[in-house]
């Protein structure tokens, strides 16, 4: 079985992955510690049978595979999970100053819950680009400033007796965040100076940024007894899908080629150079084919036996809301990794591969359920039908139920996620 401190490695990716580039850095520092040697895309690769490499582009996206000592044996094992999540980014000159107080300008990115946001402690990460001599080679830096610097703060009810009405929030108007901040701090600049402190840099040497609004709280156990324990936590998804890779990946091992993809811009599409509606998946793979020796002929020849997990959350069977659930194919929290299926193939449905999922987890003795959704009903996507169009292969929609799926902060069970580590340890190594 997976190593059972999975969650705890899940739990450290919540308070460590701020955004999708320091998501990208832990995955790297664990692939790191359990010998996986970077490579470049731009330069030449020098491959060993038995290796252990990973690739990361524009700094949010990461690719790993492991290559066995007989390549030859049977096709590519491909998962792939997501490194961003929805939240709130901010704007170029962000700085908004009224009456004392120091705002922030921002944009919402992908589906986020915008209620959940309010009353919350909240801090900034993200990717500074900073002046360089060499104009096309800007020099790039991380940042998380790791403390609590704004709230975007309700109306009282006093002020709005509708309230628990449902009010519908204004991006613009009223998902502005408030800075704890006062007195001859408060310029027109405020932000940038804070910046530039943060860096230990000029203000004159900031071009540009990538930096979003993320949730303080953190990770907590929730439940009555080690058996029925929830996660109530941050950014369960999609780092639960990312975590299940990492750790399965690391524990598994075969003699063939295994493949993680960790991409970027899942939550607004995936339309993106870094996302998984580009041909960097298929780029990696075609050039570690030949690099191993063999010719394009024969990567196209192996893809007839590869298969492709996509790895993200499903809908869990929510109480309270029993009339939004599909009626016969239901997935409660701490019941097992869910199997998600559509014929409009939002979900990767394919019938011989969900099989060979099925049978897996029969032999390995891990609990599934299958999700559909209600039809009448309305759901989102995963990546896996998306690149599956650049990737040809055999997908299947996996992941961990979860409840308040894109709210700032979102439940699932502990279970759910040992089960799902554990498929993805078994898909890497039988």
């Amino acid at each position: 079985m997976a190593e059972d401190h999975v969650v705890e490695k899940l739990i450290q990716l919540i308070k460590e992955g701020t955004s999708p580039y320091h998501v990208t850095v832990n995955v790297e520092r664990q692939l790191q510690e359990a010998g996986y040697e970077r490579i470049f895309l731009e330069y030449p690769w020098k491959l060993q049978k038995g290796g252990r490499y990973y690739t990361v582009v524009q700094g949010s996206t990461l690719v790993a595979f492991s290559i066995g000592k007989q390549v030859q044996a049977g096709g590519i094992r491909i998962a792939a999970a997501h490194t961003d999540f929805p939240g709130l980014r901010l704007k170029q000159r962000p700085e908004l100053v009224r009456n004392g107080y120091a705002q922030l300008n921002v944009e919402v990115y992908g589906g986020a819950i915008l209620n959940t946001w309010l009353d919350r402690p909240l801090s900034v990460a993200g990717r500074v680009t900073l002046r360089s001599e060499d104009v096309f080679h800007p020099m790039t830096r991380l940042v998380d400033f790791e403390r609590s610097l704004f709230v975007i703060p309700n109306l009282a009810i006093h002020l709005n007796r509708e309230i628990n009405k449902g009010t519908e929030l204004n991006r613009q108007k009223e998902m502005l965040p408030v800075a704890g901040i006062s007195g001859d701090r408060v310029t027109e600049s405020y932000f940038r100076k804070l910046l530039a402190e943060k860096l230990k840099v000029d203000e004159e040497e900031i071009l540009d940024y990538e930096l979003g609004l993320y949730n303080r709280d953190q990770p907590e156990y929730v439940g009555f007894d080690e058996k029925s324990l929830y996660l109530s936590a941050p950014r369960i998804d999609n780092l639960s899908g990312v975590q299940a890779i990492v750790s399965g990946m690391i524990q598994g091992g075969r003699d063939g080629i295994n493949v993680a993809a960790f991409f970027d811009h899942e939550e607004i599409g995936s339309r993106t150079k870094q996302g998984a509606a580009s041909q960097l998946l298929s780029m990696v793979l075609e050039k570690l084919i030949c690099c191993l020796g063999m010719e394009r002929v024969e990567f196209i020849e192996r893809l007839q036996e590869t298969m492709f997990l996509s790895v993200d959350v499903g809908h869990a069977y929510h109480p309270n809301y029993p009339e939004k659930m599909d009626l016969t194919n239901q997935c409660p929290l701490n019941q097992g990794l869910c199997i998600k299926e559509a014929c409009s193939q939002s979900y990767a449905t394919d019938s011989r591969a969900i099989a060979v999922i099925q049978q897996i987890c029969m032999k390995e003795g891990i609990p599934y359920r299958k999700y559909f959704n209600r039809s009448d009903g309305t759901s989102g996507g995963t990546l896996g039908s998306i690149a599956s169009v650049m990737v040809p292969v055999p997908t299947v929609d996996v992941g961990i139920p979860l409840l308040a799926m894109h709210s700032a902060r979102e439940l699932m069970g502990v279970e759910d996620e040992r089960a799902l580590a554990n498929l993805i340890r078994a898909y890497y190594t039988l």
